[in-house]
């Protein structure tokens, strides 16, 4: 009976621990999970432009294929690169965050240019290929999106992660994984079939009232869209810009992450009773105008430089491939 009574003790003390463990790890993936808002924003408010000119019937299993090519991407790929990465050459994650977080500041730079100079548009486009393959291009096209945003989104969050050992670690990032992406393709999803429900609402609905929320659902949906880039823009310019900053501190420039802090410290001693807010507001708002001039200078090089390059490394590929017979 004593030898079951210790057995049953040892179980309930691995029980604990486990509970601990799994306490922790949620703990970790939550802390880590505030540091990504700015990209899984930008990752929500990018994905409905694939759908765009789709048949409605497509658009949730759309949305579910590329969910599951996001999830492959960060569990299959991403994770497992990470964890090698910090553990061969952790030196390595502070260029590569800024790397990331200076393409942060481009995307939001580009996108900021486009809405101050708008491209000229050349009429609509025709349109030859069939359903099937323009959703598989769609498809592939926003996973291929997804993948350098799931980068961005695992580099940052193994960075936060504080676990003591590799499966911690590994924990961790599959939950981030998992969680961040079930939070994104399901707004996505919500957000591609608002307009359809409220539309279906306003000419069903038993009440008047209710025909006049779908009516209301109907007619806010733009604007909801616009509102949700803006504030994936100003959400990448922010954390892409303070990457940078605080990436340039591990090196040793401090200036203007000193400059940026004594602003916002100055600022929030003005109103002592929302000291800690204004504090946070002004600090976002300088890291994102920093992240903006950032994006701005990376332009060029990416236009000019980095664009050719990748077009080069295309040609070479398909000029390397074996010819199709047939």
């Amino acid at each position: 009976m004593s030898g079951l009574l210790a057995l049953l003790d040892d179980v309930a003390a691995l029980t604990k621990l486990a509970a601990a463990q799994l306490d922790d790890v949620a703990t970790q993936a939550a802390k880590a999970g505030t540091k990504v808002a700015g990209v899984v924003i930008d990752d929500g408010a990018v994905t409905p432009k694939y759908l765009h000119g789709l048949p409605a019937a497509r658009e949730i299993p759309i949305v579910m294929k590329i969910a599951r090519g996001s999830l492959f991407n960060k569990i299959v790929i991403l994770l497992p690169a990470a964890l090698l990465l910090n553990a061969f050459f952790p030196w390595l994650l502070t260029p590569l965050l800024m790397l990331g977080g200076a393409y942060l500041c481009f995307e939001g730079a580009e996108k900021i240019l486009h809405w101050l100079v708008p491209s000229k548009d050349h009429g609509p486009k025709p349109e030859t290929l069939d359903a099937a393959r323009l959703e598989r291009e769609r498809v592939a096209g926003a996973i291929k999106t997804d993948f350098i945003l799931s980068a961005e989104i695992m580099t940052i969050a193994l960075a936060t992660v504080e676990a003591e050992t590799i499966w911690m670690q590994a924990a961790v990032l599959a939950l981030i994984a998992v969680g961040i992406t079930a939070l994104v393709y399901g707004t996505v999803a919500i957000l591609v079939k608002a307009d359809d429900w409220g539309l279906k609402l306003s000419r069903t609905g038993d009440w008047s009232v209710t025909r006049a929320i779908g009516r209301g659902i109907v007619r806010s949906m733009p604007g909801v869209m616009a509102f949700i880039s803006t504030v994936g823009t100003a959400a990448m310019l922010w954390v892409g810009g303070s990457i940078v900053i605080h990436g340039v501190e591990v090196f040793g420039w401090t200036g203007i992450g000193h400059i940026i802090h004594d602003a916002a410290t100055a600022v929030s001693h003005t109103v002592p009773a929302a000291g800690v807010t204004l504090e946070w507001i002004v600090k976002a708002t300088l890291d994102g105008l920093f992240g903006l001039a950032v994006g701005f200078a990376v332009m060029p090089i990416a236009h000019y430089v980095v664009t050719p390059l990748i077009e080069f490394g295309k040609g070479l590929f398909r000029q390397g491939r074996p010819p199709v017979e047939g």
